[in-house]
């Protein structure tokens, strides 16, 4: 990185009784679970050591609370941090969206009632366009899918290919660029698990 560039910290929420049991939360606000909230606190000795510039995170609790328990305070709220708008697929698991639709993909298909991936997309380069234009390190507490969306599109995919993402409770992503290649933004560390379980 060089000084006048850009590190993104990506950190998704702890666990919560839906993320455990495999259903979509989007807009539920779901509290994390106890091990979802010792997790976030073993985040902190890491995140501690960082100097962040801005902390930003999502609306809903699980994220902020992740935020606060790994004791990076209370978080710049960022509605364009919110996961996916599951809509008529809210709280149902994969396999039961395709009972009734099969074949049905989340980056191609959408959800009904919900966001489209090119919802996702704009709301992804929305926040990328934003961070990028700030400077130093940048935490930002979100979700799973809307995670991966970011990854995809900071690495200058297509938003489709978020599907070859995947983002655990509690993990920690890094984003940035590579001193040798400044205009190439680049994944530099994916899904790190911070937590001993």
């Amino acid at each position: 990185m060089t000084p006048d560039q850009v590190t993104l910290y990506f950190i998704r929420h702890g666990e919560t009784e839906w993320s455990l049991s495999g259903r979509h939360t989007g807009s539920t606000d779901m509290p994390l679970t106890a091990r979802g909230e010792n997790d976030a606190r073993q985040l902190g000795p890491y995140l501690g050591k960082i100097a962040f510039a801005r902390v930003l995170s999502s609306p809903r609790s699980r994220a902020y609370r992740t935020c606060e328990l790994a004791g990076l305070g209370t978080p710049e709220i960022d509605v364009d941090l919110s996961e996916w708008d599951y809509g008529a697929y809210e709280g149902k698991r994969t396999a039961e969206i395709l009972s009734e639709r099969p074949g049905w993909e989340l980056w191609k298909d959408g959800c009904p009632g919900g966001e489209m991936p090119e919802d996702i997309a704009r709301r992804a380069d929305r926040v990328i366009g934003f961070v990028r234009a700030l400077r130093g390190n940048v935490a930002l507490f979100s979700h799973g899918h809307f995670g991966c969306a970011i990854a995809a599109r900071w690495a200058g995919f297509e938003i489709a290919q978020g599907r070859h993402f995947a983002l655990d409770p509690a993990s920690l992503s890094k984003l940035g660029y590579v001193p040798r290649h400044p205009d190439t933004p680049v994944i530099l560390s994916w899904n790190v698990q911070i937590a001993d379980r």
